[in-house]
């Protein structure tokens, strides 16, 4: 009797899958791997001039491998780009990034827009070319505009929890909303015009300068 797989009264009893503590601790350091190769390239040789078999073979596994541990050429820029947002070995949530901590603990208004401006000075500099790749490859692949655009509003939903971070200081304009806030910041920090203003020969450190003092004017009471 195969009292494994059939309980007492005759009915199929699922059987537990076991997970090996070595198997995980294995693919794990293969998706490390993978995704420090896929930051490698996509950094140094871009996005457009990478392919997943290049990153398959600076990891040392296989193109499946690459797919089964992240997933397709853009998950593995989105993974990228938020290592990038983290300053960590893996993709990082808004929540746990360090400068989105500092952002909260900052006491002032006027604190959490400048420590928020100049994170955005040290990170989007080397955001931005993926983004850009990112957008122009949406434009012939549907998977890469969905990324982007899921971007897009993943960022906004993140300004508009930064401008409920501003409003708790009791300094923002009464005649603004959070939405209001929101579509301010999110159009000033996204990549083109990032793009725009470094054609106009503005340094990151000046673009978070022009970003914190808009934003101050332009925002609290």
């Amino acid at each position: 009797m195969n009292t494994g797989t059939v309980g007492v009264v005759g009915t199929p009893v699922k059987t537990r899958r076991y997970e090996s503590p070595v198997r995980a601790e294995q693919a794990a350091r293969t998706r490390t791997a993978v995704l420090r190769a896929a930051r490698s390239l996509f950094t140094t040789r871009g996005y457009g001039a990478t392919s997943v078999a290049d990153i398959a073979r600076r990891a040392r596994v296989s193109v499946d491998t690459v797919y089964a541990s992240v997933g397709r050429k853009p998950d593995l820029l989105l993974a990228v780009h938020d290592m990038i947002l983290g300053a960590s070995d893996e993709p990082l949530p808004a929540e746990e990034r360090d400068y989105v901590r500092a952002v909260r603990a900052a006491p002032t208004a006027e604190a959490k827009i400048r420590t928020y401006a100049d994170a955005l000075g040290e990170v989007l500099p080397r955001t931005v070319p993926l983004v850009l790749a990112l957008r122009e490859a949406g434009r012939t692949d549907s998977r890469c505009r969905t990324v982007a655009d899921d971007l897009d509003t993943r960022r906004a939903a993140n300004m508009r929890r930064f401008a409920g971070e501003l409003r708790a200081t009791g300094r923002l304009r009464d005649d603004l909303t959070d939405e209001d806030v929101a579509d301010l910041v999110w159009s000033m920090n996204d990549a083109a015009y990032f793009e725009l203003m470094r054609a106009r020969g503005r340094t990151p450190q000046e673009f978070a300068d022009v970003l914190a003092d808009v934003w101050t004017r332009t925002l609290l009471a």
